[in-house]
């Protein structure tokens, strides 16, 4: 799946911003399912990645999506609280079409989105799970979202090395998700837009091929988001694809007022 978009949008506080973006997501070379799924429309670009056993977590993550485009159709904007109405609302759905033995499903969601503080707009980034966003801005990378796992919690604690995390048997299990078993309130952070920034959001099946290295060097060598997403998929595939694949690469510019 591709998609690819630019719109013009504006913000409280009258700023206009120029959006462009470009979503992928492959099934990778060893998994049968994708159950991953993207949302990328503004106010909000955002990737789920669905577990739970056969198709449950294609159930979950689409519900994810569902839920997230319906809270923002018409709007240029979403309110933190929104989201979280959103994602609560995702939950009901997943337990109402939920079969009998699949309660256990359940989904990350990390996104960026079009918000509002204090009559200025603003960027929220947002995370549940181990789907990362990552900022490029003057040529630096940065890792916006701290991942919800087992591994993290280790390396918090000084038990384990980044290095180490990667071969760690417990690398893909995560501590939260959204799914029955949780109330689904995300990690949030707001920042400010700048103009000239480029957004990475990213599933785990991108994470576990590409070093941040990887990352920086195809964000900066695509020129156009399309360029970017194409080169961080197929790297990623080329690199093993042991995990379906999902990439949302967004740039944010402003446009000059209007007399």
């Amino acid at each position: 799946m591709t998609e690819h978009g630019q719109r013009i949008v504006t913000v409280p506080g009258g700023r206009r911003l120029s959006l462009a973006w470009a979503a992928m997501t492959d099934v990778g070379k060893r998994r049968e399912l994708n159950e991953d799924s993207v949302v990328a429309e503004p106010p909000v670009f955002a990737v789920a990645d669905g577990m739970g056993g056969h198709s449950a977590g294609e159930v979950a993550s689409a519900a994810v999506a569902h839920r997230l485009n319906l809270a923002t159709e018409d709007a240029d904007i979403l309110t933190v609280d929104g989201l979280v109405e959103a994602l609560r609302m995702a939950v009901a759905d997943m337990i109402d079409t939920a079969e009998e033995g699949e309660l256990g499903m359940g989904t990350t969601v990390t996104g960026v989105v079009l918000t509002a503080e204090e009559g200025e707009g603003r960027l929220a980034v947002f995370n549940i799970g181990d789907s990362r966003v990552y900022r490029l801005q003057d040529g630096e990378l940065a890792q916006m979202t701290e991942d919800h796992s087992i591994v993290q919690e280790l390396i918090r604690a000084g038990a384990i090395s980044p290095e180490e995390a990667e071969f760690h048997p417990n690398s893909n299990m995560i501590t939260r998700a959204v799914g029955p078993s949780d109330d689904p309130v995300p990690d949030v952070e707001l920042f400010p837009v700048v103009s000239g920034a480029r957004w990475l959001i990213c599933s785990d099946g991108l994470t576990k091929e590409l070093t941040d290295h990887g990352i920086w060097y195809f964000l900066t060598e695509g020129k156009t988001p399309v360029d970017a997403a194409e080169l961080l998929l197929r790297a990623a595939l080329d690199n093993g694809g042991r995990d379906n694949v999902s990439v949302i690469v967004l740039d944010v510019a402003e446009e000059p007022q209007t007399s």
